[in-house]
């Protein structure tokens, strides 16, 4: 039996590479696990070898101590791996396989996933609608940030890539097809970006970085991105966009006038999420519903609001005693009186893999390119965490067997 390493969360501001128990296909009691998903047997799935595998926002949230995640939670929802072992009941796919791992956990036969919304499965997290790979509260499948790894409803949720040579050839860009390039991409497309659109993106981290290439691909005639951190905005400028410094100006609809000459956009993207900041001199302070509000004031009447930024019911390092649960103060009236759309929540990616997959291998999208895709060993991960909660504009590809040529 061959043995496996991962990446652990211990404590908030550390995990550490340990070796944790070999995939077989059946989900087995463990840190984080839901008493009732244990023992779940999955002869509808498959064991990866994983070949890449990255570091997520929304992995920093927990490692931050900022949800109740558990102590030895294995870590990791975006993969993409090799099959290395199929169950009895796969029928379609196949040992050797090189393929995609959507981070939400889809089932394939319940009524959201059969009217395409995979973000919101109901068969696969006893707790509630909705699951996802090595995540707090999300039913407790086992985390891929490690060299092998268990995938459940394999014939339904598995992208596999067609051509395995041309496909490694492009790896740093299509492993982006697990999470963020889809996310980005479905943020943009919530807000309703088309030919000629003026967007905002907040947030300049990966997530950002996606949205604002997406809106690119969608057509916008302008994309602004702003961010509290110059060298995140660096990266935006370096594809194309446009930029505001929310450290430096505390007044984003001045600085859109400045680029624009109006103080409003078509349409905004919120990439930040829970763990938002105050502008300005007040950017220092915690501010969860900023992002929020401040979407909301830059976005004309009858303008529509992505929000895959993550906001969660239970936050124990919050500023107060309403955030702890998810309780924030959105000026809500001003969205009514702007006739605003907003949709929320994880992203389906299976709506939109297969068609950013063939943009990735025409060459029409460079999703690495624009992340700042950046390549690492597994053992390298807990330092790659630390730079990246530092403020680092790199996406962190962990290559747990040393498959990828750099």
């Amino acid at each position: 039996m061959a043995g496996n390493r991962a990446v652990v969360y211990v404590k908030p501001g550390e995990v550490e590479v340990s070796d944790i128990s070999y995939p077989d296909l059946v989900l087995r009691d463990g840190p984080g696990v839901n008493p009732l998903n244990v023992g779940r047997k999955c002869n509808h799935g498959v064991i990866l070898k994983v070949v890449t595998t990255n570091i997520c926002g929304s992995d920093q949230h927990m490692v931050r101590g900022r949800t109740t995640a558990p102590s030895g939670l294995v870590l990791g929802h975006e993969i993409t791996g090799e099959v290395i072992e199929v169950g009895s009941d796969v029928e379609f796919i196949k040992k050797g396989d090189l393929v995609s791992v959507p981070f939400n956990i889809a089932c394939g036969r319940c009524r959201s996933c059969k009217e395409r919304n995979t973000h919101v499965c109901e068969n696969v997290n006893p707790d509630r609608a909705g699951s996802a790979y090595g995540y707090v509260d999300m039913g407790g499948w086992v985390g891929g940030q490690s060299e092998y790894v268990m995938v459940p409803y394999a014939d339904f949720q598995l992208l596999k890539f067609p051509d395995k040579d041309r496909a490694m050839e492009k790896i740093l860009d299509l492993t982006m097809l697990s999470d963020i390039f889809p996310t980005g991409y479905h943020g943009a497309v919530s807000a309703g970006v088309t030919t000629g659109s003026t967007v905002y993106i907040a947030g300049a981290g990966p997530v950002g970085l996606a949205a604002a290439h997406s809106a690119q691909l969608l057509g916008a005639s302008r994309v602004i991105v702003g961010d509290l951190i110059e060298e995140r905005l660096a990266q935006a400028r370096s594809f194309g966009c446009e930029t505001v410094n929310l450290r430096e100006h505390a007044n984003l609809g001045e600085q859109i006038d400045q680029l624009l000459g109006a103080p409003e956009v078509d349409c905004a993207v919120d990439c930040v999420g829970f763990e938002a900041h105050g502008h300005g001199a007040g950017s220092g302070e915690e501010a969860p519903a900023a992002v929020l509000n401040s979407i909301m004031d830059v976005t004309r009447a009858g303008g529509r609001l992505g929000i895959p930024g993550l906001y969660v019911t239970g936050d124990p390092g919050a500023a107060d005693d309403d955030a702890k649960h998810g309780t924030l103060k959105i000026r809500l009236g001003l969205g009514w009186a702007k006739a605003h759309t907003f949709v929320t929540g994880q992203t389906p990616v299976m709506r939109y893999h297969r068609e950013l997959m063939n943009s990735i291998l025409s060459g029409r999208a460079q999703i690495a390119k624009a992340v700042n895709a950046t390549l690492i060993s597994l053992d390298e991960a807990p330092s790659g965490y630390a730079e990246f909660d530092n403020g680092a504009s790199k996406k962190f590809v962990i290559d747990p067997h040393g498959l990828v040529r750099s």
